[in-house]
């Protein structure tokens, strides 16, 4: 079973803290590249893995997709999605993603944000995808960068000429990372940015985008702050066809 964090009251605090848990989709650079990735949505049946809050969840009904199921390990961060969303718009239901079972040919479109590299055993979570969607339907997902989750802390240095760079630890070294963010212990699991899209390719996936997400010259002049996210990628954005 995966490291549930997010029940932890200390972690859910912190998240529930963060600009993109008080804004939604809104308050997620990526979301712009993320979005240009989607199908259009009428009448598709979408599962979100990882749901979260359930702003995605929420959005996708707002488009009108046929039925969207959120999935989800964390009782508080599926209780507010609840409590967020309209009756009948959505479906969500708990479920380890290192465990999840997925009705075959049940839906058009997976989408992720953010979740997949908590995921202990990404090949049967993606042979579970792929059994999901039907011909042609489409997974779409962001997570964190390899590189960024190999980077060594405290973080950024500073080398002999004054110029900043980010180290990375251990890059071919794949496994668990821990680390600490929001709380101590936070698990995730380090995969190089080969083995990630060679495991989409073995489950019978064509490749239709990869990204190492950067802000926008625009993001950046409205928020400074994004500047550094260019000094070394955050987030991977792929979407990927059955």
């Amino acid at each position: 079973m995966a490291q549930n964090i997010y029940d932890d009251p200390a972690f859910f605090a912190g998240y529930s803290g963060l600009t993109r848990s008080q804004q939604g989709l809104a308050g997620a650079p990526e979301w712009p590249t993320l979005r240009a990735l989607l199908p259009e949505l009428e009448g598709l049946r979408v599962v979100d893995l990882g749901c979260g809050f359930g702003w995605f969840c929420r959005w996708a009904a707002d488009q009108g997709a046929a039925s969207v199921l959120g999935i989800d390990l964390s009782e508080k961060m599926l209780g507010r999605a609840r409590a967020e969303t309209p009756a009948g718009a959505v479906s969500y239901r708990r479920a380890d993603l290192d465990a999840v079972e997925l009705p075959a040919a049940s839906c058009e479109l997976v989408y992720s944000s953010l979740a997949l590299h908590y995921v202990e055993d990404l090949a049967a979570l993606l042979a579970q995808v792929h059994r999901a969607l039907l011909p042609g339907g489409r997974l779409v997902f962001s997570m964190e960068h390899p590189i960024f989750m190999a980077s060594r802390k405290p973080g950024w240095q500073v080398d002999a000429e004054g110029r900043r760079y980010w180290p990375v630890d251990s890059y071919q070294l794949e496994g668990p990372r821990r680390t600490d963010w929001l709380a101590e212990g936070v698990v995730k699991q380090h995969r190089t940015l080969g083995t990630t899209l060679n495991l989409l390719i073995r489950q019978g996936f064509t490749l239709a985008h990869v990204e190492d997400w950067g802000p926008s010259e625009a993001q950046v002049a409205a928020q400074p702050d994004l500047a550094e996210e260019r000094e070394r990628p955050m987030f991977l954005l792929v979407a990927a066809d059955r």
